[in-house]
């Protein structure tokens, strides 16, 4: 078996001893450095909650690498928390930690020639950075996410969570609510570790992960509480090592087949707008392509069968009681392709033969489906050439087509500060410009500007427009991923205030109700914006991103 393992290239006796020292000096015995060798990515930190019990869940991962016959070698990875960088300057930093994680992973797996990898992660940027290393480096590769947190106390009618906190600052700042009850919810919101725990990019990403085949059926959305969150990680370590036997390299599960199967699962949940930015992004790490045009149309054929919050009031625990991704792939099966692989080496036509048929308050079957499409849409029209991206599950049926006058603004932080002050009036469409990969640079997202909206009671009368993009916790009218962006000369530079815009969901439209003479003058007459002075990895990402209808991607090759 050794002379066949990819380790042994640089572990082979006489002539990479000196190799084998340095793993000795670690305590690595010759029988360890002849078995395979396991990478285990670890973005474990106490800088964010949705990693916080990823230490211990990197033990289990061991046991089970062990117990299969295997050697891991664990490293360290960066794991943001979008959460950290919400509505400040961290946000710039957030999508291009994606990049860097992707690198890290893969300089690391080939720097030590392992011969699989599990990658440990749970938040919105860190999954798609490490399934974009796996599908670059093509071993054997499996993922385990520390699972969702529980909600919290019950506020404004559902269990409370992370965004609870910036809607009620909305009320707060409207009389609806006391400081005292503010307080409180900041002590209750989060009650424990874990990822958070309504359908964001998080989860989202998570559940498409499985659906994808690049972790064990039926663990992505185990609480991140619960034992059997532990006993998946050893299940995963053990599978690893059969995976490296058997040869079952990633670019296997992670194809044309499986992204189609993942983004069929992503829509069909109400998953995150972030779905179109990390789609393409993975895909073109395992070379096949995926365009907007792809994602549109599978939008657009794929039901809305679960509802998880916010497309529903209930959060990701009572999803997996409910039944969770095995139990909604089983529904959708009809519109998915059985013959996908998956990790544990089975097509999905094999696994989800043995798993019940259930309909219930959370999962819907087709026939019976939310609705009949509907968690992305993408839109083109004259303010957006090349797509933009909202999510119709998220949107008050009444809002899918919404007309109002333009309030132009060249940050997130201005168009807050007038949130803020109370500035903005039914009607308004929010315009948020300069916010793109390369213009904000980093893409930020307009969580808390749409969550004050909502808090100050305008989430049914006005619209946010923007190049930047949104949470997967968002509500109310919204699009995003506007390319090109400003920055590029997108057409959304050339807005002035009171131009009247349109939002047509349904038709799949977003337009500036100016002549076209009128804005093709306004067009030549547009300036590029002046750069941002920046410096460090933000110069650099600024320079060198791609559109977001690209998935932002920074290319390689």
């Amino acid at each position: 078996m050794t002379e066949k393992l990819r380790s042994q290239e640089t572990l082979a006796k006489p002539g990479w001893s000196s190799i084998r020292a340095l793993y000795k000096g670690m305590g690595y015995s010759d029988y360890d450095l002849d078995r395979p060798i396991i990478g285990i990515a670890n973005t474990w930190n106490m800088a964010n909650p949705g990693h916080a019990n990823l230490k211990d869940v990197a033990e289990y991962v061991k046991q089970g690498i062990f117990q299969s016959g295997g050697t891991p070698v664990e490293f360290g990875v960066i794991g943001p928390c979008d959460g950290m960088g919400c509505g400040n300057t961290g946000m710039h930093f957030i999508l291009p930690a994606r990049d860097l994680i992707a690198n890290s992973v893969e300089t690391m797996a080939e720097i030590n020639h392992v011969d699989g990898i599990v990658l440990l992660g749970s938040c919105d940027k860190v999954v798609p950075g490490l399934l974009m290393a796996a599908a670059r480096l093509d071993l054997p590769a499996l993922l385990v996410n520390g699972g969702p947190a529980l909600g919290g106390m019950e506020f404004d009618g559902r269990s409370s969570d992370n965004s609870s906190m910036v809607e009620a600052l909305g009320m707060l700042e409207k009389g609806l609510i006391t400081q005292e009850e503010y307080d409180i919810l900041e002590n209750r919101s989060n009650p424990c570790r874990g990822s958070c725990s309504f359908l964001g990019t998080a989860n989202t990403m998570c559940a498409v992960t499985e659906a994808m085949g690049m972790c064990l059926p039926g663990t992505s959305m185990i609480p991140a509480v619960m034992a059997d969150r532990l006993r998946a990680a050893q299940a995963s370590g053990r599978r690893i090592v059969e995976m490296v036997r058997e040869g079952l390299n990633a670019r296997k599960l992670i194809n044309r087949q499986g992204l189609e199967n993942a983004l069929k699962l992503g829509m069909a949940i109400g998953g995150s707008t972030n779905m179109a930015l990390h789609f393409p992004a993975i895909a073109y790490e395992a070379e096949c392509e995926f365009t907007m045009e792809d994602i549109d149309r599978i939008a657009r054929n794929t039901p809305h069968i679960a509802r998880i919050y916010p497309n529903g009031p209930r959060n990701v625990p009572e999803f997996y009681e409910a039944g969770g991704v095995p139990a909604v792939m089983k529904q959708l099966l009809p519109l998915l392709d059985g013959k996908a692989l998956s990790c544990t080496g089975k097509t999905w036509d094999e696994i989800l033969a043995h798993v019940p048929e259930v309909e219930n308050e959370m999962i819907h079957s087709i026939k019976h489906a939310f609705h009949e499409w509907g968690s992305l849409a993408v839109l083109w029209g004259n303010l957006a050439p090349n797509s933009a991206v909202t999510k119709p599950t998220a949107i008050d049926p009444s809002m899918l087509r919404f007309e109002g006058n333009a309030l132009c603004f060249d940050s997130e932080d201005e168009a807050a500060k007038a949130v803020h002050g109370g500035e903005i009036v039914p009607g308004t469409v929010l315009v948020i410009r300069y916010e793109g990969p390369k213009g904000g640079p980093g893409m930020r997202e307009m969580v808390r500007i749409m969550k004050m909206l909502y808090g100050q009671g305008l989430a049914l009368s006005t619209a946010v427009i923007t190049d930047g993009r949104f949470s997967g916790t968002n509500n109310g009218c919204f699009v995003g991923h506007i390319s090109p962006e400003a920055s590029e000369g997108g057409p959304i530079a050339a807005v002035q205030n009171g131009d009247r815009i349109v939002i047509d969901v349904e038709k799949g439209e977003l337009s500036l109700m100016v002549p076209e003479e009128e804005l093709a003058r306004r067009m030549d007459r547009l300036g590029r914006k002046r750069q941002k002075v920046l410096k460090g990895y933000l110069n650099v990402y600024s320079r060198i991103a791609e559109s977001a209808d690209k998935g932002a991607i920074i290319r390689n090759r």
